[in-house]
């Protein structure tokens, strides 16, 4: 059975007034459409990989691998948002935002035990993404996490410098949630259902929460010339580590002999509709970075919400 999505609502109709957002140091932040907001909560979710296959998408490793990486970066990304969120909790003086920080926090955990426990499975197939892994647990547990900074200026300006970097980063993982749950050419395709799941379950967290990091960092700094130069460093490091990763799956599958990742590859696959579309990613970049944005006008809700009452991974294995 398909686990199509339902049919998107229109992403950029016509809003109610918009809900109250705190205003942020540097002025008044962008306003979110209200319609938007949902209460968070952490899913308790359970996935069951023994029938999925290496390829996961039939006849299209590069896809799929350039998917896979999210097992590799997600768990140790999204441990790093909760670590850097609780050191920011103190902070928040707006109470429907604090709820929705907390909220937040719990999904971001719960999506990183789900992608870790994909890595095993890949072992028994023969992938070992030990090597990559490691390298992504030092980038964020070493080069991003806690330095030894006195206390004061020096300390605050490292802990806004990685709130305003996780708002820049949830910019692409929501754009990237929002296109698997309308990627329907994975279902044509005859992608993995239990795979396909993960995805959309994940994706449609990420669409539901697709707020919060911005208005957080919104409420405790919102300078235009940090998110600025954030979002350069996270879109740097992103399409630096998803390509590595990718090249790693490629030349590392045992199914596979000499098999490399290229920008063409991605390319074509963006125009196929099983990866993202080279001009939609570049189109995000000047929408995240308008002074006038806000993460509520891109996406729905209402869809991420549908796909979430849908999921089998979301409720105890089954279709309701």
């Amino acid at each position: 059975m398909s686990n199509r999505p339902p049919a998107a609502t229109p992403a950029h109709a016509p809003a109610p007034a918009p809900v109250a957002t705190p205003v942020a140091a540097h002025g008044p932040a962008p306003a979110p459409v209200a319609s938007e907001h949902t209460e968070l909560k952490a899913r308790n979710v359970s996935f069951g990989w023994d029938d999925t296959p290496l390829h996961w998408l039939p006849g299209d490793p590069f896809a799929t691998h350039t998917i896979n990486v999210l097992h590799l970066l997600l768990p140790a990304g999204e441990r790093w948002f909760v670590h850097v969120y609780k050191q920011v909790l103190p902070h928040i003086r707006d109470e429907q935002l604090r709820a929705d920080v907390i909220g937040f926090i719990g999904q971001e955990a719960m999506h990183a035990a789900a992608h870790d426990d994909v890595l095993p499975h890949l072992r028994r197939l023969g992938l070992d993404p030990t090597p990559y892994t490691a390298q992504v647990d030092w980038l964020f547990e070493k080069l991003l996490g806690d330095r030894t900074l006195p206390p004061g200026r020096a300390r605050h300006w490292w802990l806004m410098e990685r709130v305003a970097m996780i708002a820049a980063i949830e910019h692409y993982t929501a754009f990237l949630g929002n296109w698997v749950l309308n990627a329907e050419e994975l279902d044509r395709r005859g992608a993995d259902p239990t795979m396909l799941d993960l995805l959309r379950w994940h994706g449609a967290e990420e669409v539901e929460h697709r707020s919060v990091a911005f208005d957080l960092f919104m409420h405790v700094d919102g300078g235009y010339r940090r998110r600025v130069r954030t979002w350069a460093t996270a879109f740097a490091a992103l399409v630096f580590l998803w390509q590595r990763g990718a090249r790693f799956f490629m030349e590392n599958d045992p199914q596979l002999r000499d098999a490399k990742a290229s920008f063409g590859q991605f390319f074509r696959a963006g125009q196929q509709g099983t990866l993202p579309s080279t001009g939609a990613m570049l189109k995000s970049i000047p929408t995240y970075l308008s002074r006038t944005y806000h993460p509520s006008q891109e996406g729905s809700t209402a869809q991420a919400a549908a796909y979430l009452a849908s999921s089998p991974g979301a409720n105890g294995g089954v279709r309701p």
